[in-house]
């Protein structure tokens, strides 16, 4: 068994203890009052709350509360949003709380999904001369700036012992990203699922590297702060999206039918874009997580990517029980 292997099931199992200690913290959390309005921010990618957006489960829960679902294309746009007061909730990769943190933008970590390694990668073409991380010296890379693929470039870089100088980034949002991969303005394009898969299935694409033994390519959950001190209701969400995620296992055609309907991604993409996505509940930021969020925040700064060293810690809610006694009154 790979030592990436065995992290990503500590991760897991990190990850269940600490839902069965949210799940014993917040049961006075359960008879919360809703809000009266919620607005939620998703990806394509964002399999859970898609999937609880197609099935409807959290207006069953709240029938009285107006949620409306918006939709991204890239985590960095869904935390502006956040930012301005748009959004009240969403999930996103590893890297963009990272910039919106370091840009002094009002938000907090509330949780996470386990890591999700195979899920993003560098491509590039079938006959392209790039072989290894090395070949990347001189080369123009697509990317969307502040997200998880803007991570997986800083360390597929540092891997290949090159400064970040030694590349040539080109900041485009995924749509805009594949079109210059296919014309060939770009020599590759990191991307992550189910671009990535959408991308393979066409097979005009070479895997250079995925994020596997780079990055474990997180999941995080972020909230307003007005939202996060309601408690029985972030509870309320991780538990739906939780069992979303559960359903989508024990359904998986009926998954890959629903989530391509309306995504308009063909079935042989979305079937490559779960295959590789593990198990993934929904629980609070994990100490591991927090410490991995802080690596990426690391690296960032180490390079000027982001105006000034942040502390992860700072912005990362702990529920205590008296907080969770409090919705319940």
């Amino acid at each position: 068994m790979s030592h990436d292997t065995n992290l990503t099931r500590r991760a897991a199992l990190i990850m269940a203890a600490t839902l069965a200690s949210w799940g014993t913290l917040s049961r006075a959390a359960e008879s919360t009052a809703a809000p009266k309005e919620v607005r939620i921010g998703f990806q394509k990618g964002s399999l859970n709350l898609v999937l609880l957006k197609l099935r409807g489960t959290l207006e069953q829960r709240w029938p009285a509360t107006k949620v409306h679902w918006i939709e991204f294309p890239a985590g960095p746009q869904l935390l502006e949003a956040l930012a301005v007061g748009s959004v009240d909730f969403g999930a996103t990769g590893d890297s963009p709380p990272v910039f919106a943190q370091a840009a002094g933008k009002a938000l907090v970590y509330v949780g996470a999904e386990p890591p999700k390694p195979d899920a993003s990668a560098i491509l590039v073409k079938p006959d392209s001369p790039l072989r290894s991380l090395a070949d990347l010296k001189g080369r123009k890379i697509a990317l969307q700036r502040g997200s998880s693929a803007h991570f997986l470039t800083v360390r597929a870089v540092e891997k290949a012992s090159l400064a970040w100088n030694d590349i040539s980034p080109v900041y485009l949002a995924p749509a805009d990203a594949r079109a210059a991969f296919e014309r060939g303005s770009v020599d590759a394009w990191a991307i992550w699922d189910p671009y990535y898969a959408a991308a393979e299935v066409a097979g005009r694409t070479r895997v250079l590297v995925t994020s596997r033994g780079l990055t474990n390519n997180n999941t995080v959950y972020l909230a307003s702060p007005a939202f996060a001190s309601q408690p029985g209701a972030v509870r309320t969400l991780f538990d739906a999206l939780t069992e979303a995620e559960a359903w989508s296992r024990n359904n998986r055609k009926e998954t890959a039918q629903q989530v391509a309907d309306y995504a308009g991604l063909d079935l042989a993409t979305v079937h490559r874009f779960l295959e590789r996505r593990p198990a993934s509940p929904v629980g609070p930021i994990t100490p591991q997580i927090a410490a991995e969020q802080q690596r990426v925040a690391d690296a960032f700064f180490k390079l000027q990517l982001i105006p000034r060293p942040i502390r992860v810690a700072d912005i990362v809610w702990q529920p205590t029980t008296a907080q969770l006694a409090q919705t319940s009154r």
